[in-house]
């Protein structure tokens, strides 16, 4: 089906939720969340330097749930409850399965990418090469790049709704530490390195204290940059305490390979994973 056609009822059933009982309009959910499931749509995508949210795909996704009913899955000696499918087909799509690792249907998971005992959930893009490590979360919608490391123990914070914020990116070559957060559309751009426990919302101030004075970033880690958890000052009315923030403290060397590069900015910076 042609890609304005499956906009336009989707859109009109997000208006009018009684047409999601026209066959025309379940057709059209079920053929976006096929098309999100094998790649050929995405809820974000890069444009130029940066990326474009694609509400009318969200939305799909949103009205996909009330048409489907809860239902018992058995998978070998697992057993779940729930309304969605689960993703399968593995070995044909080149994905390295440990269970018991789980991904909704209606996640694109690329040739390549490993997944530990962990969750992918609907809406979100894998890319190839990516090691999704045991206990990490892959939430709704979330954009996962090439070569990505996610550690164990990571939770990457999905979105639905609001409908119009962005989703979390994680660019090619990123490396995300054991346990670090990364919510509300923040996105870790190409290479950077985030030490273990890093927590990011779109409000957590990230600080370059490599330079003489502090360089201050929200809702975005620079190419290549090393970040570790930090704290600092803030007053309130019951006295002076140290909230959470982020620190840059050195880059990944541009000019070497990635796992190099990684390898010499873990040591010369002492950062933990």
């Amino acid at each position: 089906m042609d890609t304005t056609i499956l906009k336009e009822r989707i859109l009109a059933a997000w208006e009018d939720r009684s047409k999601l009982e026209d066959p025309a309009t379940s057709e059209a959910v079920n053929e976006v969340i096929e098309a999100l499931d094998k790649g050929k749509l995405r809820v974000a995508e890069p444009l130029n330097d940066g990326w474009q949210v694609n509400e009318w795909v969200k939305k799909a996704v949103v009205l996909y749930f009330p048409m489907r009913s809860m239902e018992t899955i058995e998978t070998g000696p697992f057993e779940y409850h729930d309304k969605m499918r689960l993703k399968t087909g593995y070995a044909g799509l080149g994905v390295r399965v440990v269970p018991p690792a789980t991904a909704r249907y209606g996640a694109y998971i690329a040739p390549g990418v490993v997944m530990m005992p962990g969750y992918i959930n609907i809406g979100a893009y894998v890319d190839a090469g990516t090691m999704v490590d045991t206990w990490a979360t892959v939430g709704s919608c979330a954009q996962i790049g090439k070569d990505v490391h996610l550690s164990g123990g990571v939770g990457i914070g999905g979105v639905l709704e609001p409908l119009q914020a962005a989703p979390v990116v994680i660019e090619d070559g990123a490396f995300i530490g054991s346990r670090c957060i990364v919510v509300e559309g923040v996105r870790v751009r190409k290479e950077a390195v985030l030490g273990a426990n890093v927590v990011l919302t779109n409000s957590t101030r990230i600080i370059d204290v490599t330079g003489n004075e502090p360089v201050e970033y929200r809702g975005e880690v620079p190419e290549r940059a090393v970040v570790i958890p930090g704290s600092m000052p803030k007053a309130f009315p019951a006295g002076t305490f140290h909230v959470p923030c982020a620190l840059i403290i050195g880059r990944r060397k541009a000019s070497t390979d990635r796992k190099t590069s990684l390898n010499d900015a873990l040591r010369t910076h002492q950062v933990a994973v």
